[in-house]
């Protein structure tokens, strides 16, 4: 089946063409629409993109960064405000990947990929769309239900930025280094205020059919001391409520045997 490209220069006029056609794609860096099309995807017919360079841009604002849906993880990793955040930008592909994988496709990226988002969710980000106005839609509702914005313009990303750096922590395992799939990935963010934690946000990749909150794990953290006891209870209930998927990565008992495991890494700081 033929593929028609068609090219605007600002997002409005994209985001109208992407609106219109339910057999449209946008591309961004290309890293999922490309290989559908080498698949032979045959659920569009049309791929539209934008030259509008607002789609790059980085800007820090007060408490926040404001990440355009075009940036590369690359382009994280090279940004001095968003420094935090490189720690997950590196661990996404190899380095031809980086340099065309963007923020806004991640969002849309199925399991087991999806590792950015994951990091996005545990910071409660918000996104803004083509065309929205207000604060933007939190990435909660967004990883809801994402099927509903599937025709909706990713213009940009609002990262709220920790305010302790060691506050923000993420943790990918796989079995090839360094750029393999993930087996599953955790983000947390774990602000502490009199020693305690206080607004708990712990995030699994490859754990689900999209990114998803470890609501389980959040509750054994909230308003305790980040001590042995406190990483022991959350271990335990590690994988509550949660049905890990099984793929050619790894079954779903072993992602459950495994997730205590690397959650202690990662709350103890071994996997910072």
């Amino acid at each position: 089946m033929p593929i028609r490209v068609e090219t605007y220069g600002g997002i409005d006029d994209a985001a109208r063409a992407l609106r219109e056609n339910r057999t449209a794609r946008y591309l961004g860096g290309g890293t999922l629409v490309m290989r559908s099309v080498n698949e032979a995807d045959q659920s569009f017919d049309t791929i539209i993109r934008s030259t509008d360079k607002s789609f790059g841009q980085i800007q820090a604002q007060g408490d926040s960064v404001t990440i355009g849906a075009g940036v590369t993880m690359a382009g994280v990793i090279a940004h001095r405000d968003l420094a935090f955040l490189a720690p997950v930008a590196r661990v996404i592909g190899g380095p031809a990947v980086r340099a065309m994988a963007t923020v806004g496709g991640n969002l849309f990226a199925s399991s087991p990929y999806g590792d950015f988002t994951a990091a996005l969710l545990a910071l409660d980000a918000k996104i803004n769309f083509a065309g929205q106005t207000g604060p933007g839609t939190g990435i909660d509702e967004f990883l809801r239900d994402r099927s509903r914005f599937a025709q909706s313009l990713v213009v940009s990303v609002v990262v709220p930025r920790p305010r302790d750096a060691s506050a923000f922590r993420f943790l990918k395992i796989s079995r090839v280094k360094p750029k393999g799939i993930s087996l599953m990935s955790i983000a947390a963010l774990l602000p502490q205020s009199g020693g305690r934690i206080q607004g708990a946000r712990v995030a699994y990749g490859a754990m689900g059919p999209l990114p998803l909150r470890a609501t389980a794990v959040e509750r054994a953290l909230e308003g305790q001391g980040l001590d042995s006891g406190t990483i022991e209870r959350a271990a335990s209930v590690a994988t509550e409520g949660i049905e890990p998927p099984t793929n050619g990565i790894a079954t779903s008992w072993y992602r459950r045997e495994v997730a205590a495991v690397h959650l202690r890494r990662l709350l103890s700081g071994q996997g910072r």
